[in-house]
């Protein structure tokens, strides 16, 4: 009973790592979009999405300059999302050992 118990743990364990990286995947775009799409960056909720957004993208944002705007933000924010999605699913991988 004891081991049914522990694996249930890994699994709710990984299961919580990777609700949070898709949280956090989740953030990236909808900054994407609401920069995409020309929000009002004055607007309350812009502004709290990009507090959180930009230091979640940590190192990406100015690591390609494609010269675009419209790619500028996608690769800076959808690569930062796109790591989130993989480092959180390996490390929820190995959680779940």
């Amino acid at each position: 009973m004891t081991t049914r118990r522990s694996y249930a743990g890994r699994d709710t364990a990984g299961r919580v790592v990777t609700g949070i990286g898709a949280l956090f995947a989740l953030i990236e775009v909808i900054y994407i979009l609401l920069l995409l799409f020309g929000a009002n960056q004055g607007n309350g909720f812009f502004t709290f999405i990009r507090s959180l957004a930009v230091p979640l993208a940590l190192f990406f944002p100015g690591l390609f300059n494609p010269g675009n705007y419209d790619l500028h933000v996608i690769l800076d924010y959808g690569l930062a999302a796109v790591f989130w999605l993989v480092i959180t699913g390996i490390i929820a991988r190995i959680i779940g050992r």
